[in-house]
């Protein structure tokens, strides 16, 4: 009977090595490739990329927990709460490491870019309005960009990344919603960092303040949305001020000689994906669904879309339009002032923020393009009753159209005339059951009222004051009938 091969060891164990040094072969190719092919991603697209998205996720974290602004909010919330410092400190990191994003130029710039081109151009017809481009584009490089935008859809993520692809990645702020699997994993890779809305721990807060203050600092191109969540009725919400104060905060900081440019960006549906179940929390006079009536109506949305896609019979929702404002510098307003506003007390500072604030909701607003839908649903609505002829629905379209023009709002198409943009509007009132013609006779159908509403208030701000109130059913003969109802808690601001 024989016994152990002595040689069986070594050769294990030269076994393993080979299969180690050819498992480091092959991550050393994949690695050398997988950056050929990020390198000629960002050649391609020649879009500003900030080289501070490149640090690994790890060192940003080293360098957050080794801040002494969260060394100081550690000790305070350990003292509050009578915590060992290591405790807090754990917590700390869970937060870092739930706001950290972890991007990646080929996500960003081969799977997001192609399945946001295919998206958009699957549902819309995508437009960028070209004012204001120039002077974007002579912001200097050296300085800190971040972008601005009203928020009317989850899309407009997909919409913007896509569009902006040539011109900056973007590191949006991104709310606790898209925190579930595997979007958690996409956003961070995308370079986006996330914020819990509502929570008010000052421990957490001083993270987020550091880290969105540190890619401030390395001049990261960042995007978040003033208003803060959805519109629930297609008009601009009032702005919250945390984000814009922890981002305006790193120009006191020492070291820091760069200017901060706010660039305002207006984006406009035909139609808006989730626009009945956000009017839902609005609407007055229509019955509310229950949890399981919403999700079979998303499924079947979804399935009904499906089926058309398959056979080749999807159409396209209309548009979808971006435009950009005047970007605006932030240390020419602060040094506008009469006293330094970054000097004050927090309430004394957001106090003054409020009016730069403002200043940027109404460069927003004026930057909203004017879609067919929307121009279409003012031009109805503006009768306050429910039935009206079809001449005459063009014919105010038109006058309108004009009013928005001296307004300086973006139409879009801007070649189209008005019977055009008319038709174009009429197809989505038809297909979704909003409007119904009957010999000349355009009928607003009950149930659709609010929804006409909630597009039509998407170009309110641009029209003059004497003619917005005629946009409102609720204030007209209607005023039984469906419609959108006051903002809740419209008096509170959250900061």
């Amino acid at each position: 009977m024989s016994g152990p091969d002595p040689t069986l060891a070594p050769k294990l164990v030269l076994g393993a090595l080979v299969l180690g040094a050819a498992a480091l072969g092959v991550r050393a190719v994949l690695r050398r490739r997988f950056r050929a092919a990020a390198r000629r991603s960002i050649h391609r697209f020649r879009a500003r990329l900030d080289r501070y998205k490149l640090v690994r996720r790890d060192e940003v974290e080293r360098e957050l927990l080794a801040d002494p602004r969260v060394g100081e909010a550690v000790a305070a919330h350990a003292a509050e709460h009578g915590l060992g410092e290591a405790e807090v400190r754990e917590i700390v990191r869970r937060y870092v490491t739930e706001i950290v994003p972890a991007f990646s130029v080929l996500s960003y710039y081969k799977f997001g870019y192609n399945a946001a081109r295919a998206l958009v151009h699957l549902l819309y017809r995508p437009s960028l309005a070209t004012r204001h481009l120039g002077a974007l584009r002579a912001v200097p490089r050296t300085d800190g960009v971040v972008y601005l935008i009203n928020h009317r859809s989850n899309a407009d993520y997909v919409v913007l990344a896509y569009v902006l692809a040539n011109t900056a990645s973007l590191s949006y702020a991104v709310g606790e919603w898209a925190r579930t699997w595997p979007l958690e994993y996409v956003f961070k890779s995308f370079g986006s960092f996330f914020i819990r809305r509502g929570f008010r721990e000052p421990l957490y807060h001083a993270v987020l303040e550091r880290y969105v203050q540190l890619i401030t600092r390395h001049r990261v191109t960042q995007a978040f949305f003033p208003e803060g969540g959805l519109t629930r009725d297609g008009a601009l919400r009032p702005p919250k001020l945390g984000l814009l104060d922890y981002t305006l905060r790193t120009l006191a900081e020492p070291g820091f000689t760069a200017d901060l440019w706010l660039v305002p960006v207006g984006i406009n549906y035909d139609r808006v994906l989730e626009d009945r179940t956000l009017i839902r929390e609005r609407a007055v006079g229509l019955e509310p669904r229950g949890r399981l009536a919403q999700v079979r109506t998303v499924a079947g949305y979804l399935g009904w879309n499906a089926l058309r896609f398959v056979t080749g019979r999807l159409k396209r929702y209309g548009r979808v339009a971006v435009a950009f404002g005047e970007p605006l510098s932030a240390r020419a307003w602060l040094a506008a002032r009469e006293v330094d506003v970054l000097a004050l007390p927090r309430p004394e500072r957001l106090g003054r923020l409020e009016g730069l604030a403002a200043e940027m909701m109404r460069r927003i607003g004026q930057a909203i393009p004017v879609t067919p839908v929307p121009l279409g649903a003012a031009a109805l609505l503006s009768f306050g009753g429910s039935a009206v002829e079809r001449t005459r629905a063009l014919e105010r379209m038109d006058e309108l159209r004009d009013l928005l023009l001296e307004a300086g709002a973006t139409i879009v198409p801007a070649e189209a005339t008005v019977p055009e943009l008319w038709d174009r509007a009429r197809r989505t009132f038809r297909m979704r059951r909003l409007v119904v013609e009957e010999g000349g006779t355009l009928v607003i159908l009950p149930a659709g009222r609010p929804l006409l509403e909630y597009y039509a208030n998407s170009i309110r701000h641009h029209l003059p004051a004497a003619r917005r109130w005629e946009m409102t059913p609720a204030a007209g003969p209607d005023e039984d009938l469906p419609h959108l109802g006051g903002e809740r808690g419209a008096g509170s601001r959250e900061r």
